[in-house]
């Protein structure tokens, strides 16, 4: 059985990732801090760590160390959530094996896929086409949604709305759950009953301060014959709706107006959204390359040997490094004129265009990529030249792909 071990996650956060991956049999361990984390993650030894990142990045990076000189834990893939970081800190990442860093809020479709890869395991999402929107004016929650029942984002609404209460100090809060773009029938009773669970899963709502607009007359009927959903109604009118939950109003189209129109929305979208990357026309292609699920790092691998070529790849591909190509220095200083990569691994001898013109001509455009030479170019003379033209490191063919890699991250790591 698979086991992953999260730590320091926002509890609302902790407890739909836990749930989710509990339901499809993956043990799950919690820890908060670092010491608690170092002592779980050796005595449990998981596939994967989900880390928060804390605000202090030194802290973080602490830790990482310790994890990565333990011969037991440095292996352990990491995939790290926080706010949006330098591309300094993000460089150093992958040196202490940390395989995806999402920027919060997360869009859980594509975080749920990268633990999957890294767990090598298929983590089943529902992609139901739905639209589902939270916003709040005053005390009241309005629930919209379109399309249709999607249970990811059903299971979702619940540390949602739960986010949306506790972050504005609600007491009482009131829910309007809008379903007049759904015809729904007997096939949707178990979402629909999941859908008003996780409403009133909070105790603070109560059921008879849930409101259901719709026009569906299945809806009504499950509403009127489920006892755990007394005090619930279904109406058709969204005045009969803010009579019934605006208290002290005399003109309810001016309710409508002044108070329910007027944005005082919960802005903040929390730790996670409720949208797919999909439903922005964002293909799968595309969405490797966003902010929260890129690769870290990018690297150009400029060599006329086919085969060297394959045997970098496949040996950065391994460590989650995005990789480019290149089997002409002409095609490389082509792409850097619109690409900044954030290594460059270079031979010196290619025909047309060699390895030490490169680094002249980078040099001279000040182009920021520190660079490897990884040449079979052995001369005392080359190896100064190289160096003095600004290489950064300089490895003799042949080598293991892996120490390739592994001095590229050193590089970054120094930076």
């Amino acid at each position: 059985m698979k086991r992953v071990l999260i730590v320091d996650a926002p509890p609302l956060f902790r407890e739909y990732l836990k749930d989710k991956l509990v339901n499809e049999k993956i043990t799950v361990d919690c820890a908060a801090g670092s010491r608690d984390a170092f002592t779980k993650m050796i005595s449990t030894l998981p596939d994967l760590m989900i880390m928060d990142a804390p605000e202090n990045m030194t802290d973080l990076f602490e830790f990482l160390e310790m994890k990565r000189k333990d011969p037991n834990a440095t292996q352990i893939p990491v995939i790290l959530t926080g706010p949006v970081l330098s591309r300094e800190s993000i460089a150093k990442l992958p040196y202490y094996n940390v395989i995806k860093y999402f920027n919060k809020p997360i869009k859980f479709d594509v975080f749920f896929e990268s633990i999957g890869k890294m767990l090598r395991i298929s983590l089943p999402i529902d992609t139901t086409p739905s639209i589902l929107e939270l916003h709040l004016n005053d005390n009241i929650i309005f629930i919209e949604i379109a399309q249709g029942l999607n249970r990811e984002k059903l299971a979702l609404l619940k540390y949602k709305l739960t986010e949306m209460i506790d972050g504005n100090k609600l007491s009482k809060p009131k829910v309007v759950i809008m379903l007049t773009d759904l015809k729904l029938s007997f096939v949707d009773g178990a979402n629909l009953e999941f859908l008003f669970d996780n409403v009133i899963a909070d105790e603070r709502i109560l059921p008879k301060n849930v409101k259901i607009l719709s026009f569906d007359e299945f809806t009504k009927e499950l509403i009127d014959g489920h006892p755990a959903y007394a005090g619930m109604s279904v109406v058709e009118n969204l005045s009969s709706v803010l009579s019934s939950l605006v208290e002290g109003v005399g003109d309810v189209t001016e309710t409508i107006t002044d108070r329910i129109l007027s944005a005082t929305d919960d802005t903040s979208e929390g730790s996670v959204q409720m949208r797919f990357y999909s439903e922005e026309g964002v293909s799968d292609t595309d969405s490797e390359k966003m902010p929260g699920d890129s690769s870290l790092i990018s690297v150009a691998i400029v060599d006329d040997d086919q085969i060297i070529r394959n045997l970098l790849n496949a040996a950065f591909t391994a460590h989650q490094v995005e990789t480019a190509m290149f089997d002409s220095g002409l095609e490389f200083l082509v792409s850097t004129k619109h690409k900044i990569f954030d290594i460059v691994i270079l031979d010196i001898f290619m025909p047309g265009v060699s390895g030490l013109d490169i680094l002249t001509t980078l040099r001279q455009n000040k182009y920021p990529s520190p660079v490897i030479i990884y040449s079979s170019a052995t001369q005392r003379e080359a190896v100064i030249q190289a160096l003095s033209l600004g290489a950064k490191s300089f490895i003799a063919k042949p080598m293991k792909p892996e120490i390739v890699v592994q001095k590229a991250l050193e590089v970054l790591h120094s930076l």
